[in-house]
């Protein structure tokens, strides 16, 4: 068995066109001429994804979740089996695999189901064979024999989660980004890349609204204590490196994230027991609440992100009927500021309260975050000003 692996992931730009495929082809033959073992993970091409949702839901307005997957995972399997064809096309062996012909077992829940084990035994016959193999992102099979997907980002979680199976030295995550930023780019003009991030501190942003990583595939490498590096496609840039032993940022905070709309659920006077109602509901639907806040006969406050919701009026039906009407908003947005010990200094989140004003909806904090929630055409321009206040342009913020 080959001792030292690398395992690559390309995102969907990466592989858009036949000529950034050849280019991959090309980043991919000369890792392997490094002479380490080379493990592949690619998403679908492009928009093809969006695509074939848009397809299914001219079919059917809420598609059957586990015809959705069946639909979905040909994606990824034609960017296998292309990369495949042009690796092969400059000399070297490669062969491609499906997330389960990898060992890639996962649970049963379609559309957002979660890696419970890898077996690589396929994988590692094909590296000893010296062939790079080619995985199929973002998808697997449940216990039941059927084919699963991994929610938005899965092919991140495919990649990390076989690094830890193989005990590869290093998970390299290629996109159209360099790097992880303070703030989105497109959002903060001055948004800076950071150089390195804690793995806590990286679930956060992820959890948060931050696309650049999927916070499942975060956690599988700090179990596993693989360092991930998030690089753009073909670029001599380091990135950033998440791992362990980074340094608190001097300002007590590292980044912001953001996400709109998500949807805000607000029901006064509610009991424990419609508590467990809710959550026994949303369990029922594969929806997970975040920020979730409950005092007993006073308030019961959560929120959903839209990505996980692929049925919004039979979720919005069962909230009302167990907590009332009226308790759902979808019309809201999160910001986040993220970092290691931000609730520490209480000035932090006053700080943020006197930015926001009177625009917050709802707060929640932990070790590592502090939220606000405020309407969706309030989110951006927080997230700009949470920027500058807290100087996170400027180098000396980010250092210990």
């Amino acid at each position: 068995m080959t001792r030292r692996i690398v395992v690559q992931k390309f995102g969907g730009s990466s592989v858009a066109t036949t000529a950034k495929l050849k280019r991959v082809a090309e980043l991919v033959v000369a890792k392997k001429s490094e002479g380490v073992g080379v493990v592949v993970v690619v998403s679908a091409q492009g928009d093809t994804t969006d695509e074939l949702l848009a397809k299914a839901k001219e079919v059917s307005p809420e598609p059957d979740r586990r015809e959705l997957d069946m639909l979905l995972t040909a994606g990824e399997r034609i960017s296998m089996a292309l990369l495949a064809m042009a690796i092969r096309e400059r000399g070297m062996e490669a062969v491609s695999l499906t997330g389960s012909q990898s060992g890639i077992i996962t649970t049963a829940s379609h559309s957002q189901a979660r890696i419970v084990e890898v077996r690589p035994f396929r994988v590692e016959d094909e590296l000893e064979l010296g062939r790079i193999v080619i995985v199929a992102g973002y998808q697997g099979i449940s216990y039941r024999r059927e084919i699963t997907t991994l929610g938005r980002g899965g092919s991140d979680t495919t990649a990390v989660a076989l690094a830890a199976a193989l005990g590869a030295e290093a998970c390299e995550i290629y996109s159209d980004v360099d790097g992880v930023y303070t703030a989105d780019p497109r959002v903060v003009g001055d948004a800076k890349k950071l150089g390195a991030l804690g793995y806590e501190e990286m679930q956060e942003l992820a959890t948060a609204g931050a696309r650049v990583l999927n916070p499942a595939a975060v956690e599988f490498a700090k179990q596993a204590g693989i360092a991930i590096y998030a690089r753009k496609t073909g670029s001599i840039d380091p990135g950033t490196v998440i791992r362990t032993n980074v340094p608190s940022a001097a300002s007590g905070v590292r980044g912001i994230a953001h996400e709109a709309p998500i949807g805000l659920v607000r029901a006064r006077g509610a009991t424990r027991m419609q508590l467990l109602d809710t959550l026994k509901a949303l369990d029922a639907l594969e929806v997970v609440a975040k920020q979730v806040s409950f005092a007993d006969g006073a308030e019961l406050s959560f929120v959903l992100s839209l990505d996980d919701v692929h049925h919004e009026r039979k979720l919005r039906a069962e909230l009302e009927r167990i907590l009332g009407p009226g308790v759902w908003r979808g019309d809201v947005g999160a910001v986040s500021l993220i970092g290691e010990g931000i609730t520490n200094d209480a000035r932090h989140l006053q700080k943020a309260l006197e930015v926001a004003g009177d625009a917050v909806l709802a707060v929640s904090t932990s070790r590592y975050r502090i939220t606000m929630v405020v309407p969706a055409d309030r989110t951006k321009p927080l997230v700009a000003d949470l920027h500058r206040i807290f100087d996170l342009a400027s180098t000396e913020a980010q250092l210990s």
